[in-house]
């Protein structure tokens, strides 16, 4: 074993000038990571050389230690450092309640200003009201979103509770063996045993699992939704241990990072007593909330509990975001604030002009006589808490209760729910609905997100040929019309799924393809539904028709064509045999069998494997018995040979599994190379031995269906293609995969290393021990723009061979460059074969990049780019994902709504114009500028030619239309001038969001009418989107379905994901997740409208209303010496805005349609209405504080001419004034009204008979509730008067008549196109209505 600092030391020394350096080329982008790992071998140098003592926890890593006896010490202090398992999600205690909740509560600006009113009030020199009083509408205010607080905060601690006394499994050193614990007692460093469908109490590395592969099956979907199986691996060297791990005999010590909230990643290394130390991964770390699926047993040691878990890291609760409509309203409430000081100012000067013109004091004062100038101080602050409704209080709670209510009509939509996959609408925001009206920008995605994300092999180029799958072809013209006759099936009738026989469709297949069709699809209903529950297994994606042509070819594969020539040049079928090996080892796919338990599915009878009989069992095992396993197994189990010499023959286990490396590869290469050709003599005689079992059983029992679990659709459409052509993935361990390739068997690949994909390298590779070459092979897959810069491109001195390498690459381009024009998915495969020497001095650095935690992600990546180079192209795939359904229209219908709409994609350029082609993204007569450059000067100055072009087109086109067309000039939505595309690729992004141009980037997206960004990766869509969001003001909205997407929907004012094929990450980061594209029409067109224009009348409601019961107060100063006197008691100002009039307005905002649902969806362009923020302009907001204004004077002044010089008491007079403000608000309300139901007239019926009832038997009992003054039998008298009625009356009809006439002359002579639309839609209601009546006179 060598020491960290050593492995490290001999990789620079290969890198190091006139040196053998295998990566040379690419020394100048990894510079970065290795200076940083220079410091690491200084560090590592340092700790070496000072002392053997284990490395103290610091603030980025932790030291987990066992809890056993001979770890007391260590662990008593390390263990203090450490949270527990307790989690406790709730945000009060009960003792905390109260003051935590009123200190959050009084963060909010209204609340400090009426609490400020309640303190001023107590002050006696400005008291305006019983002091008690004035505190109601506060502590209704508060109590309300306390209790609200308080019982969401409650259902919090039921589950906390639940949770932290689930039970499982503990070793105790004092018991000796595993008891039941709470999950609550769980600490770090315990160990842990769990059993099948068990869930995972803390996050854990693994270090034992019954299977014998050391593999653990976990379901990750409380993480990250996803229900397909995750493997993760023993960590290296205890999966070779045969019975469980003891406690007690364990004397390692873990070293990981610090707590985070990443899911993808886990660094660290575990040390064993002989300071030997193997790498840790995510791969070796068990998740808390996963379940434990397909393993009768787990054991593990708690790296991180409770809240330190990464689970629990990752529960931020529900988002916050602050609308746009929020934010408007914040800038009235200062208006509002504004003119609050404005009137108060008046009634200070008013009562200072007073005083001075009155010097000797009132009857009813104390005698105390103040100054003008002290009196309107004094004054100033008494009319602040006598015109305190001005600010509305109630209207921020009125505002959750609404958007509440919008946020249920929204999840309970039906037209939002999708059948096929039985998912309905998710809100992540409840208070952002709104803004779903104000969208004026569209980032989607592609993938999954325009498509289905259902990827079905179409065609592939192997070694430079083209086969064109044209049965498959035939087979998918097939399924669409059974598609869309099914959906017609389903739509008609909710019946079970009844599939129409395969033989309907010979009318597009072939004889062969047919019958290929009908052996592997699944007629059976039961089996269709265990397919559906699978990931990426609809029948579309499995089924494939193999191509004739290259059928036969790989066909003729045997051992013999592994045999090089003596020419150099390897033959085609090799390359065949090797492309399909690629596809179907070239994964993470996890194979199982429908027998296998697994919770959550339900099995159908049909699909379940009978109970064999003895005598098939005993067949089963004959047939088993006589199958050959590999060409290497052969070798030493069909000679007669010893087992020693068997062992010598057969080629070495390169163990990567123990932290140890061979001390030498040399040996063990020339011991276990053996030529192909030596391997063919045993083969043929395996063939003649197999001869003799299928003569005994013409009739063999059929093999189980194997279930592939894929993490991506791509990855499924690949292994589901190469099982087509009889390359089947039989198995998958950490140590091997085995694939069945018919001519030759059974094929057992030593899996050596997987470099899994990401979205720098944009590829993956295997490295594994071809059984038949008995040589290391990497099979490589990925984006064409890396793998072909890859190639092997150094001569070999054969010019044979370097000819037929060119015209592979040049052929497989353009095979390459033509899918991409018909819009398929494109994927090159490519293959490296390794001499031992090679993979050992790669396997150095490779080790030392495992183990390091600070930069570990750093030096994998470089060690993968390493050994990732000068491959050989094996061929390229086409994978179709074909549009989701009503895409086109959808984005037709966004573009008539003058949304932008950008897409964003990983894809090459070709096959990003094609899908825009397809969705009407793109239309033919468009003209697309392609934006590609190499640096930043050379992009400048391609924008400004672009530029010029685009203006000299328009001014030329204006110009014409100036000579032939005088088109009258009208306000519209700037729209662009010119219909073309902007096309922009990965790199070229990285310049036009540099400073220096994004303002030309920014001007040239305003011409054309779309944008496409190819090979865009995740970091670079949301800088796209922030950036747009940013310079442009505008309102944007980002949605995708992947991972790689959530950047972009996180920093967009709303993000949708997409719950489809790739996972549930963008839907846990989304505001918004719905199912299909097409429910984005509803969902902005409808909703959006909805809820912004709801909202927005509302809103001004509240302040019309407020202000105009406020001025009644206000007018009357003016005729009582400003003395800040109200003329009706105090009761009845509270309770007017707190309970008389505060729910009809609720009820018009959740439940008001300005328009249906239906002609919404019809007419796109109404959208622009709520986009154009014209329900809430400034002069709309202006208008109704002057109507409010208006309503106030003749509410208040109707009455005081009609009492002028009559001996009515105060409340007498008030009374009348109250009750008529009272009707002008409500029947105000039902002006506004678009839409009048049930629900509105019963609400408006409750108001009314609060009103009376209330204000009644308040008159009635309370003699001395409001002194001085008295309002005993005030209502009553009043409404026995005819005088009030008339007061009433006229009033009523004065002040709402010039809001009445507005109305009328705005729908009449001005109306807007909501307003047009809304006539056309009545008046075809009304001829339907009237068509109806007719029909039914005629039967009678």
């Amino acid at each position: 074993m060598l020491p960290l600092g050593q492995f490290v030391r001999g990789i620079f020394s290969w890198t190091q000038p006139g040196l053998k350096n295998p990566s040379k080329n690419m020394a100048e982008p990894l510079q970065w990571a290795r200076y940083h790992w220079r410091r690491l071998i200084s560090a590592e140098e340092r700790d070496v050389g000072s002392s053997p003592q284990p490395a103290k926890t610091t603030s980025k890593h932790r030291t987990v230690i066992p809890c056993l006896g001979h770890f007391n010490e260590e662990y008593e202090k390390v263990s203090r450092l450490y949270k527990n398992n307790r989690i406790r999600t709730t945000k009060y205690r009960l003792w905390t309640f109260i003051p935590r909740n009123i200190s959050e509560q009084f963060h909010r600006v209204a609340n400090l200003y009426f609490l400020f009113i309640v303190l001023l009030n107590w002050v006696p020199a400005v008291e305006a009201f019983r002091k008690e009083i004035t505190m109601i509408p506060l502590v209704v205010v508060l109590t309300i979103i306390a209790v609200k607080d308080g019982l969401e905060d409650y259902a919090k601690y039921k589950l906390d509770k639940k949770i932290n006394n689930l039970v499982t499994q503990v070793y105790r050193r004092n018991a000796k063996r595993y008891i039941e614990k709470f999950w609550k007692e769980v600490k770090v460093g315990d160990f842990i045993r769990l059993s099948c469908n068990e869930k995972i109490p803390a996050d854990m590395v693994l270090i034992y699992t019954s299977d014998g592969d050391g593999i653990c099956h976990l379901e990750t979907s409380s993480l990250d939704g996803e229900t397909n199986l995750k493997q993760r691996q023993v960590v290296k060297g205890y999966a070779e241990q045969g019975t469980e791990v003891d406690p007690e005999a364990f004397s390692s010590r873990i070293e990981c990072e610090a707590p985070n909230n990443d899911l993808t990643r886990f660094r660290g290394f575990i040390e064993h007593s002989d300071k030997e130390r193997v790498g840790l991964s995510k791969e070796n770390l068990l998740m808390r909330g996963c379940t434990v699926r397909n393993t009768e047993t787990v054991v593990g040691i708690v790296v991180y509990a409770g809240h330190e878990t990464k689970a629990m890291l990752n529960n931020t609760g529900t988002r916050y975001k602050r609308s746009k409509l929020e934010k408007n309203l914040n800038r009235d409430i200062i208006w509002c604030v504004l003119l609050l000081v404005v009137m108060c100012i008046v009634g200070a000067l008013g009562h200072g002009i007073w005083l001075n013109t009155h010097p000797d004091p009132p009857l009813y004062s104390s005698g105390r006589q103040l100054s003008p100038t002290l009196g309107g101080f004094l004054m100033f602050w008494t009319m602040i808490i006598l015109l305190q409704v001005l600010i509305p209080i109630s209207l921020y709670v009125s505002i959750e209760f609404v958007k509440l209510g919008h946020i249920y009509f929204i999840q309970n939509d039906i037209d939002l729910y999708h059948e096929a996959t039985d998912t309905r609408i998710q809100c992540g925001s409840l208070n952002i609905a709104e803004d779903l009206g104000q969208i004026e920008y569209v980032f989607s995605d592609k993938t999954g997100t325009l498509t289905e994300n259902k990827m079905v092999f179409r065609r592939c180029s192997i070694a430079g040929l083209e086969y064109g799958h044209e049965e498959n072809a035939k087979r998918l013209e097939a399924y669409l019309d059974y598609d869309s006759d099914e959906e017609e099936i389903l739509h008609a009738s909710h019946c079970s799924l009844k599939r129409p026989s395969r033989f309907s469709t010979s009318r597009f297949l072939s004889t062969k393809s047919l019958n290929h069709l009908c052996s592997t699809s699944f007629a059976l209903g039961g089996a269709v539904s265990h397919m559906k529950q699978m990931a990426f297994s609809s029948p579309i994606e499995t089924d494939v028709v193999p191509d004739t042509r290259l059928e036969r070819k790989l066909r003729r594969i045997s051992l013999k064509s592994y045999v090089t020539p003596e020419t150099g040049i390897t033959p085609e079928i090799v390359y065949i045999a090797e492309f399909f090996i690629a596809l179907a080892i070239c994964n993470t796919v996890v194979v199982s069998t429908p027998d296998q338990p697994r919770l959550k599915r339900r099995w159908s009878s049909v699909t379940r494997i009978p109970a064999l009989r003895l005598n098939e069992l005993k067949q089963m095992f004959q047939k088993l018995s006589s199958r050959k396993t590999s060409p290497t197994s052969v070798q030493s189990s069909g000679s007669g040979e010893s087992q020693s010499e068997s062992t010598k023959s057969s080629p070495p286990k390169l163990s990567i599994f123990r932290a140890k490396f061979p001390p030498s590869f040399s040996n063990q290469t020339s011991s276990s190379e053996s030529s192909p050709s030596s391997l063919v003599s045993e083969h043929e005689e395996m063939q003649s031995l197999n001869t003799k079992p299928n003569e005994l059983f013409p009739e063999p029992l059929p093999e189980p269906e194997l279930s592939y679990e894929a993490e991506s659709p791509d990855e499924a459409a690949l292994v589901y293609a190469a099982r087509a052509y009889q390359c089947t993935l039989q198995s998958r361990s950490p140590e091997q995969v085995t694939v069945d390739l018919e001519p030759l068997g059974n094929l057992t690949f030593q899996l050596l290393h997987i470099l899994p994909f990401d979205s720098l390298r944009k590829r993956m590779s295997v490295v594994v021990r071809h059984p038949i070459l008995n040589q290391i092979v990497m099979y490589t897959k990925g984006a064409d723009s890396v793998i072909m810069d890859l190639l092997h491109r150094e001569p070999t001195g054969n010019k044979k061979v370097d000819m037929q390498r060119r015209r592979i690459k040049e052929r497989t381009q353009r095979h390459l460059d033509d899918y991409a024009t018909q819009g398929l998915r494109t994927l090159c495969v490519a293959m490296k074969v390794l001499s031992d020497e090679e993979y050992a001095e790669w396997l150095k650095g490779h080790y030392a990049a495992e183990n390091n935690i600070e930069y570990r992600d750093e030096m994998l990546l470089e060690s993968a780019m390493r050994l990732e180079n000068k491959l050989t192209l094996l061929g390229a795939t086409g994978i179709e994902d074909r549009l989701q359904e009503g895409v086109p229209e959808t984005i037709e219908a966004l573009r008539k709504a003058g949304i932008n709409i950008w897409m964003l994609t990983g894809d090459k350029r070709e096959t990003a114009i094609n899908i825009a082609h397809s969705c009407n993204l793109l239309e033919p007569a468009d003209k697309i500028f392609t934006l590609k450059s190499d640096c930043l000067d050379a992009c400048s100055l391609l924008l400004d030619k672009i530029l010029d072009d685009i203006n000299l087109t328009i001014r030329l086109k204006e110009r014409r239309s100036t000579n032939h067309l005088r088109v009258p000039t009208m306000s519209v939505a700037p729209v662009p001038q010119l219909t073309a595309a902007l096309i922009i690729d990965g790199p070229t992004l990285e310049f036009v969001l540099h400073e220096s141009v994004q303002s030309k980037f920014l001007q040239l997206t305003a011409c054309v009418r779309a944008v496409i960004c190819c090979r865009a990766t995740p970091l670079q869509k949301s800088q796209v989107v922030k950036q747009v969001r940013k310079e442009l003001k505008v309102m944007t909205l980002a949605i995708g379905d992947g991972a790689n997407d959530v950047s972009m929907i996180q920093v967009a004012d709303i993000g949708i994901g997409i719950s489809g094929q790739e996972g549930m990450q963008a839907v846990m980061a989304s505001d918004f997740a719905i199912s299909q594209f097409r429910h984005l029409n509803k969902l902005l067109f409808v909703h959006g409208h909805w809820c912004y224009t709801r909202l927005a009348n509302m809103i001004l409601y509240f302040f019309y209303k407020n202000l105009a019961y406020v001025n009644l107060l206000f007018w009357f100063q003016f005729f009582c010496g400003f003395s800040g006197t109200p003329m009706t008691d105090y009761w009845s100002l509270i309770f007017f805005n707190l309970l008389f009039t505060s729910v009809p307005p609720v009820i018009y905002g959740v439940l008001d349609k300005d328009i249906s649902a239906d002609v919404l969806l019809h007419l796109p362009e109404l959208y622009k209405a709520s986009q154009k923020n014209e329900p809430y302009l400034s002069s709309t907001f202006v208008i109704n504080l002057v109507d409010g204004f208006y309503q106030s004077l003749v509410c208040f002044f109707v009455p005081f001419w009609t009492f002028r010089g009559s001996d009515i008491d105060l409340y007498s007079f008030g009374s009348p004034i109250n009750t008529t403000m009272f009707f002008i608000i409500i029947l105000h309300l039902i002006i506004e009204s678009k839409t009048l139901n049930v629900v509105h007239l019963f609400v408006i019926a409750g108001s009314i008979f609060l009103y009376f009832s209330i204000l009644g038997t308040f008159g009635a009992t309370c003699v001395l509730c409001n002194p001085p003054a008295n309002p005993y039998w005030i209502l009553q008298r009043q409404l026995s008067n005819p005088m009030f009625y008339l007061v009433c009356i006229i009033s009523v009809l004065v002040a709402l008549l010039p809001r009445y006439l507005f109305r009328v002359i705005q729908a009449t002579l001005f109306p807007s196109p909501l307003m047009k639309a809304k006539h056309l839609e009545g008046r075809v209601l009304t001829g339907r209505k009237s068509q109806h009546r007719g029909g039914s006179t005629a039967r009678a």
